[in-house]
């Protein structure tokens, strides 16, 4: 059995003490270990943005989790990328440190070259809600709209999410017969899960085409809805 270091990261002091991410990243680890047969021997949380350059210099619990997978000969497992760093060059020095990763989200297949691309993809998407969060707040200003109404953005924000929280439920529940045919067509992983709904033209929530992290996204929601049937 392959032995296996946890990692888990959250963004915020306040999150890291209510547990809020944690738990969540956890369950996805713990599963995605037991179905591939990995043994976890350690497990490392830390409170720490993922950003800058410096950004291994200011996470000693992941420097100790390069370190105890390397004396174990072992793997790092993260539930997903970002948890180790949305930077494309940051990704690219963990990668140098020689200790193999896997990234529960992306799956077993996911090589070195695909976690760049995907680092690359995730920073590429960082930077533009960056861009259109000052665009926006710029336009908003020169209109003479009052800026930084604590109430209105918590209001604003939370119908948001719910939204957007219901309009994904109804899409993974209209496609859960969907998965069901293509499981049982011999579609298990994620990789060949997601060539097959693109195989079938059906779109994603937001109408475009499926990934591995989308599809993943999609049965951990689909999972939950069948939960509570």
């Amino acid at each position: 059995m392959e032995l296996a270091v946890a990692y888990y990261r959250v963004s915020t002091r306040q999150q890291h003490r209510s547990g809020l991410g944690i738990e969540a990243q956890r369950a996805t680890v713990t599963r995605f270990a037991e179905t591939e047969n990995l043994r976890i021997i350690a497990e490392y949380v830390e409170a720490e943005t993922g950003k800058g350059a410096d950004a291994l210099d200011r996470r000693p619990q992941l420097a100790a989790t390069l370190a105890a997978a390397r004396n174990a000969k072992g793997c790092v497992l993260v539930s997903k990328l970002d948890r180790l760093s949305r930077d494309v060059a940051f990704v690219a020095g963990l990668m140098a440190q020689r200790v193999p990763f896997i990234v529960a989200e992306l799956g077993r297949d996911a090589d070195p070259f695909m976690l760049h691309l995907y680092a690359a993809l995730a920073e590429k998407e960082r930077r533009l809600i960056s861009e259109r969060t000052k665009a926006a707040l710029a336009i908003r200003k020169a209109s003479g709209g009052k800026l930084g109404n604590p109430i209105n953005i918590r209001e604003a924000g939370a119908m948001g999410r719910a939204s957007l929280v219901a309009s994904a439920d109804e899409h993974a529940r209209n496609l859960l017969p969907v998965l069901r045919t293509v499981r049982n067509e011999g579609a298990t992983t994620l990789a060949a899960i997601t060539f097959a709904l693109n195989e079938r033209r059906i779109p994603t929530a937001r109408g475009g085409q499926w990934h591995v992290s989308t599809v993943a996204n999609f049965l951990a929601r689909a999972q939950k809805l069948e939960a509570v049937r």
